[in-house]
């Protein structure tokens, strides 16, 4: 039997260039947060939350004056900025720890990722930000801790795309390791 990769999961890329014009639908994020909500994980703890900030909101303001010198050239043009939280264990808090309170987070964004490609949209995860002054801005508890961000929307026109080098810098050609060189032992 033929087995091919689900056109969504091969189709996926992460632009660096969004489309500064399109704005993205309350429904959608409804969609795209149900879709995180349904991820698995560890005990069903659910150990995951989102901050949601919609361009040309205050939050999105709030959020984007956290961003590192790389990520600002260009995550506030995307339509949606989310920035993931994941449990962590503190004493002294009512909720139950996971030590696989990361993994699950992660599974969550990539549910969230892949409902965004069904729409029609693209995430690009990214770590470049002050996760602490994230973290005073939006007072997070001390027993979340902001552990990436992602930002959601169009992926500029092809014409918008071209880096500083004058290259297709935002290509959606992916290369990725061969399969036995991710089968333990390595090959």
């Amino acid at each position: 039997m033929n087995q091919s990769l689900h056109p969504l999961l091969a189709s996926r890329w992460s632009p660096t260039k969004f489309d500064p014009a399109h704005e993205i639908a309350e429904g959608e994020i409804v969609v795209l947060l149900q879709a995180a909500r349904w991820a698995p994980s560890a005990g069903n703890s659910q150990p995951w939350a989102f901050i949601v900030a919609r361009r040309g909101t205050t939050e999105h303001t709030r959020l984007t004056r956290h961003l590192a010198g790389s990520s600002a050239a260009w995550a506030p043009s995307a339509s949606l900025l989310v920035a993931n939280l994941s449990h962590r264990f503190v004493e002294d808090t009512d909720w139950e720890f996971s030590e696989f309170s990361v993994y699950d987070l992660g599974q969550a964004v990539a549910h969230m990722s892949i409902q965004a490609q069904a729409l029609g949209l693209h995430v690009r995860q990214f770590r470049a930000f002050d996760r602490d002054g994230i973290a005073r801005e939006f007072a997070v508890p001390q027993h979340w801790e902001v552990t990436t961000l992602a930002a959601i929307g169009r992926a500029a026109p092809a014409a918008g795309r071209t880096s500083a080098l004058g290259d297709d810098a935002d290509s959606p050609v992916r290369a990725r390791r061969a399969l036995d060189e991710i089968l333990w032992p390595l090959g």
